[in-house]
């Protein structure tokens, strides 16, 4: 299943046995079928079909959503092989640690956006009637040190367009892995057919501007002190890129 893929469902249980599953993340079939509290004939009905129509997939013991995954890539950076992939559910603790620690340098507010919400949320991809979300990340050995990730917005009237953010540990910046996370991202966008892509930085994060502005982004807009940061008043730039005018 498609992540732009519009979800229908012919049962009142099956739509709520899969935003059970999306809005958890992973859970074994026992926790549904408990937190429904469906018959278990009439759960294992609605679960075979949820899964033979490719919305649920058994990962273990355990349901997920069944998102398309798409294919790693592996490059070399410096010595280091560097894989590029689809986040899964088992990244959480991982994706939320390199989110963290990128938010808590304090000049990227959209990272303690986006760690705010994966802090709140028990699932990493979403994708329900009012939101859906994506990351990938950027993976050295057994470590997850960096992110993409895509708000794809549900409402018609908005959904050409969704906010990307992008982020890596300090101690791996400078080597190219942003412009491989950053493409990646963006090469997504344009495969799927969005048109806009946006982000926001405080004014005083001059690197994240110029590294945007070096991948063809353009600044839209300037909203005058929009942050507060330690007790200082900082513009917001807003920033754009259209997906389909840029290449990797």
């Amino acid at each position: 299943m498609e992540l732009t893929e519009q979800l229908t469902f012919d049962d009142p249980d099956r739509e709520d046995l899969y935003n059970y599953v999306e809005r958890h993340g992973r859970v074994t079939e026992a926790e549904v079928r408990r937190g429904l509290n469906l018959d278990p004939s009439a759960f294992g009905h609605h679960l075979t079909v949820l899964r033979r129509q490719g919305y649920v997939r058994k990962v273990g013991d355990e349901l997920q959503i069944a998102h398309t995954v798409d294919e790693q890539e592996e490059h070399a950076v410096d010595g280091d092989a560097v894989t590029v992939r689809t986040a899964e559910e088992d990244d959480r603790e991982a994706l939320v640690a390199v989110v963290d620690s990128v938010a808590s340098e304090g000049s990227y507010i959209e990272a303690e956006t986006v760690a705010a919400a994966l802090d709140y949320d028990e699932a990493v991809i979403r994708h329900n009637d009012v939101m859906s979300r994506l990351f990938f990340v950027a993976e050295v050995g057994d470590d997850v040190v960096g992110w993409v990730h895509l708000d794809l917005p549900e409402a018609e009237k908005l959904a050409h367009t969704a906010q990307l953010t992008v982020g890596l540990r300090p101690d791996y910046r400078g080597r190219g892995l942003g412009q491989l996370l950053l493409d990646r991202g963006v090469r997504w966008a344009r495969e799927h057919g969005y048109e806009k892509l946006y982000n926001s930085v405080p004014s005083s994060n001059e690197r994240a501007i110029s590294f945007l502005e070096d991948h063809g982004w353009e600044i839209e807009a300037v909203r005058k002190d929009h942050y507060r940061i330690e007790d200082e008043y900082v513009d917001e730039v807003m920033m754009a890129v259209d997906p389909r005018a840029v290449g990797d």
